[in-house]
């Protein structure tokens, strides 16, 4: 037998450990310890005597009642469990049968009658379904989908002889429908104009290649989507695993939730329209993304239109997104040049105290927020995002046109009074979303101000009272406000007619910090950087858009002494009414390092070119000069009078090419149009490289007695037709001004007539020239490459392209 002192010793430790297993929540191995600690110290009791003994049976009681205490707890929240997996498979039967009566009202039958087996299957595999309140409308489900599918029911079942799992048919009629086309349009509101509706095989494998996002696929968003399916036999988890942690948030991360067991009744939107007042950012920086979900839910409220909540899917029949119990969502985002199809799981990270590490509504309840920034944080790569700006977040989210706005007070070309003009009107309109930011700022400067540096603010609203220019900005953390003019601490400036008009009480606002303030317009031009505008597509009437590509190994590397090998679109605006023309340039981004670095600098030129190939950068000068910025998207505005051109050249720029770059150009107009790609016609070409040397270097016409000694060289053309094209390139050394001269020597077919005897390349020009003719009928031409001044020696390379068959020999 044990000594009293062994077993006094040992449940000691078994007291220890079980206090230790109950703190940490883990019932089971609390109450195995527990119960040898109360058998230990009754063992010992029963060896000792008097007041000994009895103390050591009330603490053997006491370890015993609390394992008992234990049990039922255990038991409790087994049971509690086991009710909300009851509760839980209500709501995922519940969700299965009202997408398939809201399929069926819409009277898309297929889809109903897929929904509806769906139901159906689910409470077979779940008969304690038909035990509840759902059992009527379970068995309205088969009877309904029954008489889809166009079969005679005879006989109900019961709730004792449940329906069996539907046959599958031998056909899904969802996956045998046919599939759509890919579509150009952004907006059901816009005409596609100006060319087909369908894509090229070359602009296919382009959305191909631009599907592939940081590793993940997100595929053009299509009509089929709709019919995605929302449902699984357990949970759904997203097949490209969880999202990659911030650092920020790994230092805090606990665990991965979904939103059931954050609230009891979990949904998207709690409220009719989303309120841009609960939306929180916490530690993700992503803070221009967040500004955008403020101003879209703004706009929302405002206008009572969907915008961002129309992009989540499920939704239902009224458009409004629903909660999934199933846990699987869409999320369509507008991304290198078209909607995708983002796929995502509501797993949402969360710290040990309970508080989700990412963007988030105040109320609980709903979880749009999150949800939405979970896909756009997906498509970026993970939590870890490198940071944005809110045109390019916002154009993701809605497809409004990005365009930037640099506060430049003192720059000549800053018009301070006709921006407010704008912003006034159009957003008051509901014509554009706005956002603002700040750029660097001292330390000193933000804790004076109150403002955040380099840091992203929605705007709300836009005043001007009484000549007073105000604005209403949020601050995407929700806290932290101007401490400026206007500001809940002004009191100089705040007058009652002020307050009244706006309706705001500065003594209110200061006793709780929303983020959410007022300021003057004057202030915003001292302290801010960049207005951020996206402008409703459904502005303009017409749209078309191109995707492409641009190999880095195509032309030189700088456009500084020509374009001709830069991607060139012709844009010819039909009707003679004032309107216009907006083309927006899209660099699509598969890699968040070219995300975050960003390298590429990004413009269009836009020339009145009657729709023809442009060589020289500055001969003709361009009509607009587009500034090359590093942004994934470049805005050009053409405006038009009943006196403008219609016909223009469009050319993408790069400052510096070094990388195969894919892209969209997409143009906006108020007036019907065609954008088409200038293709290179010419189907035959020859390159003879040559050298100015010695009495060769004989420069050019105006030296009579030595242009005769230049190289020559003998150009034949032949083939079927005397409409011919003909281009001629001539590269030289840049320190000298270089041309060439053309003369037509002799035709093969005697009826026809040569449109020159001789012409030239034009003024003499540094490095380059080139000449495209033509009309050109079959036969001889002579080429005569030369310097401006005689005895410039160098090398060159004389390039000849032609629609026909040619031959290209040096005669001397």
């Amino acid at each position: 037998m044990s000594h009293p002192l062994q077993l006094i010793e040992d449940a000691i430790e078994s007291a220890r450990r079980a206090v230790q297993f109950d703190s940490n929540g883990q019932h089971d191995p609390a109450i195995y310890f527990y119960n040898i600690a109360a058998k230990n110290l009754e063992q010992a009791a029963g060896l000792s005597n008097g007041h000994k003994a009895h103390s050591l049976k009330e603490k053997s009681r006491e370890y015993a009642d609390r394992a008992v205490a234990l049990n039922n707890i255990k038991n409790s929240q087994a049971r509690l469990v086991q009710e909300d997996v009851h509760k839980q498979r209500r709501k995922r039967c519940h969700f299965l049968l009202q997408q398939a009566l809201d399929a069926d009202g819409a009277d898309h039958k297929d889809t109903a009658i897929q929904l509806y087996a769906n139901a159906i299957e689910y409470v077979t595999q779940n008969p304690e379904l038909l035990q509840g309140e759902l059992k009527d409308v379970i068995l309205s489900a088969l009877e309904r989908a029954e008489e889809l599918k166009g079969i005679n029911k005879k006989d109900s079942p019961t709730a004792s002889a449940p329906p069996l799992s539907p046959t599958a048919p031998a056909y899904s009629p969802v996956l045998m429908r046919k599939v759509p086309k890919l579509h150009r349009g952004t907006s059901a509101h816009l005409k596609v104009t100006g060319g087909s509706e369908t894509y090229s095989e070359e602009e296919k494998r382009v959305l191909f290649h631009s599907s592939k996002i940081n590793n993940n696929e997100f595929v053009p968003f299509m009509s089929i989507d709709l019919s995605e399916k929302f449902q699984y036999a357990i949970p759904f988890t997203d097949k490209d695993g969880a999202l990659a942690l911030s650092p920020k948030q790994k230092r805090d991360f606990a665990r991965w939730v979904r939103p059931e067991e954050i609230c009891q009744e979990p949904c998207i939107i709690a409220s009719v329209t989303p309120d841009y007042y609960s939306i929180k950012q916490t530690v993700i920086s992503d803070c221009s993304f967040v500004a955008s979900l403020a101003v879209s839910a703004s706009y929302e409220k405002r206008f009572g239109r969907r915008l961002v909540t129309a992009i989540i899917y499920p939704r239902s029949k009224d458009k409004k997104p629903v909660y999934n119990p199933f846990g699987k969502y869409m999320i369509k985002l507008h991304i290198n040049g078209v909607s995708r199809k983002v796929i995502i799981d509501d797993y949402l990270p969360m710290n040990k105290y309970g508080q989700l590490l990412c963007s988030y509504s105040s109320n609980k309840m709903e979880f749009w927020v999150s949800l939405l920034e979970k896909a756009y944080m997906k498509v970026m790569g993970g939590y870890d995002f490198p940071g944005s700006n809110s045109s390019i977040d916002l154009h993701a989210l809605t497809g409004w046109i990005p365009e930037r706005m640099a506060i430049r007070p003192k720059d000549p070309d800053f018009n301070k009074d006709s921006l407010f003009s704008i912003l006034t009107t159009r957003l008051s309109k509901g014509d554009v979303l706005v956002t603002v930011a700040t750029g660097d700022l001292s330390e000193s400067e933000a804790d004076r101000t109150g403002l955040v540096p380099t840091h992203a603010y929605a705007v709300m609203d836009v005043q001007n009272v009484e000549g007073v220019k105000l604005l209403k900005l949020k601050n995407p953390w929700s806290h932290l406000r101007w401490r400026g003019n206007y500001s809940e601490l002004d009191r100089r400036h705040w007058t009652p007619h002020l307050k009244q008009v706006l309706n705001y009480d500065p003594d209110s606002a200061a006793q709780f910090d929303n983020g959410v303030f007022w300021i003057d317009y004057d202030s915003i031009c001292a302290f801010f950087d960049v207005f951020y505008m996206n402008w409703n597509p459904e502005l303009f009437n017409y749209t078309y858009c191109i995707h492409s590509s641009w190999s880095a190994g195509s032309g030189p590397v700088k456009d500084m002494y020509t374009i001709g090998s830069n991607p060139q679109f012709a844009l010819d605006v039909g009707g003679t009414t004032s309107g216009a023309v907006w083309i927006l340039l899209t660099r699509h981004i598969t890699d968040i390092d070219d995300f975050r670095e960003n390298r590429e600098y990004i413009t269009v030129l836009v020339y009145k070119g009657n729709g023809k190939r442009v060589y020289y950068p500055n001969d003709p000068p361009p009509y607009i000069d587009g500034v090359r910025i590093n942004s994934p998207h470049y805005l050009c505005k053409i405006i038009l009078n009943q006196n403008s051109s219609r016909r223009y050249t469009l050319v993408v720029s790069q400052y510096e090419k070094t990388q195969t770059i894919y892209y969209t150009l997409r143009a906006y107009s108020t007036c019907p149009f065609t954008l088409s790609k200038i293709e290179d016609p010419y189907t035959t070409k020859k390159e003879i490289a040559g050298e100015w040397s010695g009495v060769t270097a004989g420069g050019c016409g105006n030296h009579a007695m030595s242009y005769k000694n230049n190289p020559r060289f003998r150009l034949e053309i032949n083939g079927a037709s005397n409409d011919n094209k003909i281009f001629i390139e001539l590269k030289g050394p840049k320190q000298y001004q270089i041309g060439f001269d053309v003369t037509i020597s002799s035709l093969f077919d005697s009826s026809v007539s040569a449109p020159f005897k001789t012409t030239t390349s034009g003024p003499y020009r540094s490095g380059f020239v080139v000449l495209e003719l033509e009309n050109i009928p079959l036969g001889v031409l002579h080429i005569v490459p030369s310097t401006f001044l005689p005895n410039q020696e160098g090398p060159f390379i004389l390039t000849v392209k032609s629609t026909s068959l040619l031959e290209l020999v040096r005669e001397r």
